[in-house]
C-alpha cells in the first residue's frame, strides 16, 4: 500500500472538481481474508481496491460523491456527481468550510509484515491456528444447559468482547457532539456531573500506539485525545468542524468527523479506551458472588438513546456463577439494560486491557477498535431467554 498512491489519486480527485472548494478523502487497500469452517481452510481471498470520496462546495452548497473508478473519465464523472448534488443542495448554514492545511502528528499504526502477507500466508497462518488445537473442530461451538434464569437485574461479569459491544453502542448514541447538542445523548445536560462509579475512566484517543492509532479525520483533522469521562465525572464529547461551529464560543474539532456522505451520524468515537481495574480477570467471580458470566453479545440495538438503554443476546457461551466461582451454563439470555447503569455499579474492573476489533470488513477497511477490561457489575438486566436447550 503506497502513500504516495493515495496523494497521486487525491491531487488527481481535487484537480477534476469543478468547485469554489474541494477536499478529496482517499482510501487505498490491499488486503486478504481466510475463512475456515470445520478446521479447513476453504476461502483465501485477496481484496485490492482504491476509493475516492470527492467534497465540493459551489456557492456556498456542498455535495459529495464516491467512485472506485481511478481513471481520468472515472474522475470526471465523480466531479461531475459532486457538483450536481452540491447545485441542487439548499444552503447548508451548518457548513463549517474546509480544514485549513495543518500539521498532523506521526503514528505508528503501519506494520510491514502484516501489509505483505500472501493469501497462500493468511491461509498458512489460519492452518497454524488450526494444528495447535487439533482435537477441536474450528469454527465455533455450541453450548446447552438445562439452567433457566429470572428475569431481572442481576450481577454479572462481561469480557472484553461483551463489554466492548455496549460501549460502542453507547458511544455512537451518546459520546458524540451531535446526539449531545441535539439533547438526544445520555450525557446531554449532564456535563461536569459525576454520573458513574469513580473507577470509570474512558477516553478517546486515535493517537494511542496500543490501538488502532489515525494521524487524522476524513476532514483532516489532526486527531486529539478526549478525556469523555474521568473517575465517573462527565468531561467531554467528540466534535467534528460542523458540530463545532454550531456551539460556538470556541469550540474546535477534536479530530473525529466522519467522510462526507456519512457526516448526518454527527462525529463518533472511534477510538474508545477504558482504564484498567486492579483485579485479576479470574479473582472477578468472587467479587460477584452469585450471578451471570456474559462472554459475547449480539443483534445489539439503542432502545432510549437518553437514557443510555441498550437491548440485544448473550451468545458464545454465558454461564452462572454461584458463591464466586464460574459453575454452569446458560441457554442465551436477552437483555435490555442501561449502560450508565451498568458503570454505576462496578464490582471490579480486570488489571488486563484488550484491544477488540470493531471494524466492518465488509466495506473499505478503516480498522479501528477499542480497549477494554473485563467489567464486574451489579446492574445487567436480563428480561427473558433467547434460546431452549437443544438445536
Amino acid at each position: 500500500m503506497s502513500d504516495d498512491r493515495a496523494l497521486e489519486l487525491a491531487d488527481r480527485a481535487w484537480r477534476a472538481a469543478e468547485a469554489d472548494e474541494a477536499d478529496a478523502v482517499v482510501q487505498v487497500e490491499e488486503s486478504g481474508f481466510a475463512r475456515f469452517a470445520g478446521s479447513e481452510v476453504h476461502q483465501p481471498t485477496l481484496i485490492s481496491d482504491e476509493s475516492i470520496t470527492l467534497r465540493v462546495v459551489r456557492d456556498g452548497k456542498v455535495g459529495c460523491a464516491v467512485t472506485n473508478r481511478t481513471d481520468d473519465e472515472g474522475l470526471r464523472e465523480m466531479a461531475r456527481r459532486a457538483a450536481e448534488a452540491a447545485d441542487s443542495a439548499p444552503a447548508d448554514p451548518g457548513y463549517a468550510g474546509l480544514q485549513p492545511p495543518a500539521a498532523v502528528p506521526d503514528v505508528a499504526g503501519y506494520d510491514e509484515e502484516t501489509a505483505v502477507l500472501t493469501p497462500e500466508e493468511q491461509a498458512a497462518l489460519a492452518a497454524q491456528a488450526i494444528e495447535a488445537v487439533p482435537e477441536y473442530g474450528l469454527y465455533g461451538y455450541f453450548t446447552s444447559g438445562a439452567t433457566e434464569i429470572e428475569a431481572g437485574t442481576h450481577a454479572a461479569i462481561l469480557e472484553p468482547y461483551a463489554f466492548s459491544e455496549l460501549l460502542w453502542y453507547f458511544g455512537f448514541s451518546s459520546l458524540g457532539a451531535l446526539s449531545c447538542l441535539e439533547g438526544r445523548s445520555y450525557l446531554s445536560g449532564r456535563l461536569g456531573e459525576k454520573l458513574f462509579d469513580e473507577k470509570f475512566t474512558l477516553i478517546d484517543d486515535g493517537l494511542d500506539p496500543e490501538g488502532m492509532p489515525k494521524a487524522f479525520d476524513l476532514e483532516g483533522v489532526p486527531k486529539q485525545r478526549v478525556t469523555i469521562v474521568e473517575d465517573g465525572v462527565a468531561k467531554d464529547v467528540v466534535w467534528d468542524r460542523r458540530t463545532a461551529k454550531r456551539a460556538g464560543e470556541g469550540k474546535e474539532s477534536t479530530g473525529h468527523a466522519l467522510t462526507a456522505p456519512a457526516q448526518g451520524f454527527g462525529p463518533l468515537p472511534l477510538n474508545l479506551s477504558v482504564r484498567a481495574g486492579d483485579a485479576p480477570t479470574g479473582e472477578l467471580p468472587e467479587r460477584v458472588g452469585d450471578g451471570i458470566y456474559v462472554t459475547r453479545l449480539h443483534y445489539l440495538g439503542v432502545v432510549d438513546p437518553r437514557e443510555g438503554i441498550i437491548t440485544g443476546m448473550t451468545r458464545d457461551g454465558t454461564f452462572k456463577i454461584e458463591g464466586g466461582k464460574v459453575t454452569k451454563p446458560l441457554v442465551n439470555l436477552r437483555f435490555t439494560t442501561s449502560f450508565p447503569k451498568l458503570v454505576e455499579g462496578i464490582l471490579g474492573l480486570s488489571d488486563e486491557v484488550v484491544l477488540v476489533n470493531r471494524s466492518d470488513y465488509y466495506d473499505e477497511r478503516y480498522p479501528f477498535g477499542t480497549r477494554v477490561p473485563a467489567i464486574a457489575t451489579s446492574a445487567f438486566t436480563i428480561v427473558g431467554t433467547g434460546s431452549r436447550p437443544g438445536l
